[in-house]
């Protein structure tokens, strides 16, 4: 019984630790040294990867923001995947349009159908969404970083709409994921978590890291950033190189994207514990910390579990209730701290107090994980581009 007794306990302070963990990554975030300023050199030449499939209804969008980018050293091919190309024309040489004889119904097999055609060998590579937009400066702060010596980098993926309650909340989730596994954790000496755009490498390390990879259904920024961390590098996040992501607005929608995500997580769960055990071998701090956020489930899944543990708490072991208290205090206080770095919209605020409906949204997407990767492997977009909004600040 007592045996059974200190092993709930200790179940108990790791699932609970992860709530603590944004204050313990700022707390190293301040005892470690900042990177002085680094000279920017000349405009480093890019292959912009635009990846889209069944749907290109945006794609023009996604291009015309890049072509406004303050910037000229690149090339931009539109890998148009099990789509009609027909409507889509482009005068500018610098705008490839690319579609495969073959569906291939997987991102990195998009990418290298782009990275055999690539016109010339680009020094590095960016892969950006159909429906993302790109910030005029989106180039040169990805230089600023690249030019201090990082071969990977992940910059940020802000809402263009926040139309609905959904859209919001989706954005509120992504808006702490960016503080605490991007930010904070690259700041502590680890790595930013790579979220599948708006993210740019070395063409070399790319090639390296997923070249000889076949990586079937969603979860290939996964599989990447595992490659490039167990290779002893680290990603770093550029907190200004930022695109403009569409936000789930419907039910539907987010049930079946978040599915997709969950089965991700189950799937490889793996590599986190795999990093871990190796980063304790090779005393590793970037691997265990880049690991420890791997094992950690997701947020709403992290949320049930702990509250389940507080319930029977209150039954068996009241004291170590409070734990739970100052979980939650700490995890409410990084929620509004994130909020409040990114400059969150008024909206976003407001729709914290329907967070209980996204949250039921996501146990209807945790039912369907399993056959999640046979309901679709594209998110459908709904949002409609009205005005040329690609210069946001």
């Amino acid at each position: 019984m007592n045996l059974l007794y200190y092993v709930f306990f200790a179940v108990q302070i790791l699932v609970g630790i992860h709530f603590l963990m944004p204050l313990f990554f700022y707390i190293i975030s301040l005892l470690k040294k900042k990177k002085t300023n680094v000279e920017v050199g000349g405009e480093a030449d890019y292959a912009v990867i635009v990846t889209a499939y069944l749907q290109v209804t945006q794609v023009p969008f996604a291009v015309n923001s890049i072509l406004k980018a303050n910037y000229n050293n690149y090339i931009i091919y539109v890998v148009a995947d099990n789509c009609d190309v027909s409507g889509l024309h482009f005068e500018d040489q610098r705008v490839v349009v690319l579609r495969p004889e073959e569906v291939l119904a997987s991102n990195t097999k998009s990418h290298f159908y782009a990275i055999n055609r690539f016109k010339r060998p680009h020094e590095r590579l960016t892969i950006i969404d159909s429906d993302n937009l790109v910030h005029q400066e989106y180039f040169n702060e990805l230089n600023k970083v690249f030019d201090q010596g990082y071969e990977a980098v992940q910059g940020v993926r802000a809402a263009k709409n926040l139309d609905t309650t959904y859209a919001c909340l989706d954005e509120a989730g992504d808006i702490y994921y960016r503080l605490v596994d991007r930010k904070l954790m690259f700041e502590a000496g680890s790595s930013a978590a790579l979220s599948g755009s708006g993210m740019a490498f070395t063409t070399a390390l790319y090639r390296n890291c997923l070249e000889t990879t076949e990586i079937l259904g969603a979860g290939f920024d996964k599989i990447l950033q595992y490659e490039i961390i167990s290779r002893g590098k680290r990603i770093a996040f550029a907190e200004h190189a930022v695109v403009y992501d569409e936000k789930t607005s419907k039910t539907d929608q987010l049930v079946n994207q978040r599915s997709r995500w969950i089965n991700t997580w189950f799937k490889y769960l793996f590599l986190g514990a795999k990093m871990m055990m190796r980063s304790i071998g090779r005393v590793d701090w970037n691997q265990f910390l880049f690991s420890t956020m791997l094992l950690r489930p997701p947020l709403f899944m992290l949320i049930m579990i702990s509250f389940l543990f507080f319930i029977i708490d209150l039954f068996i072991m009241p004291v170590f209730a409070l734990y739970w208290v100052l979980c939650v205090f700490f995890f409410i206080a990084a929620v509004f701290s994130a909020l409040s770095y990114f400059q969150a919209d008024g909206r976003i605020y407001k729709s914290l107090k329907n967070a209980p409906k996204f949250i039921y949204f996501q146990i209807l997407a945790l039912l369907k994980a399993r056959r999640a990767n046979q309901i679709s492997i594209a998110t459908e977009h709904y949002h409609e581009e009205k005005i040329d909004d690609s210069n946001k600040v």
